[in-house]
């Protein structure tokens, strides 16, 4: 299931094969501990956590969008935001 809130899009656990052509495992990895920082997206980003739990909450907004482990996400270039990450986050992620 995928959901577009705040401009960033999640598809919740898809499947392998759409992983797969995007080509997601040989994406370059990031990790990070637990943590909150500012954070700018000079390009879009696509992601794919492995591990983790993070709150994402765009500048000016009052909401958040939750994303963890098995989640697809698209990040639109541009978008300032806060990370507050409260489980160490893996992730394979791909700029465009």
């Amino acid at each position: 299931m995928s959901t577009d809130k705040l401009g960033i899009k999640v598809d919740k656990n898809p499947p392998e094969s759409r992983l797969s052509q995007l080509g997601v495992r040989n994406w370059p990895k990031w990790s990070c501990p637990p943590s909150k920082f500012p954070w700018t997206y000079s390009d879009k980003e696509t992601c794919y956590l492995l591990e983790g739990k993070v709150k994402v909450t765009p500048d000016g907004s009052n909401e958040s969008v939750e994303i963890g482990a098995g989640d697809l996400v698209e990040f639109p270039k541009g978008m300032s935001c806060t990370w507050d990450v409260s489980v160490a986050v893996d992730k394979h992620y791909n700029f465009s």
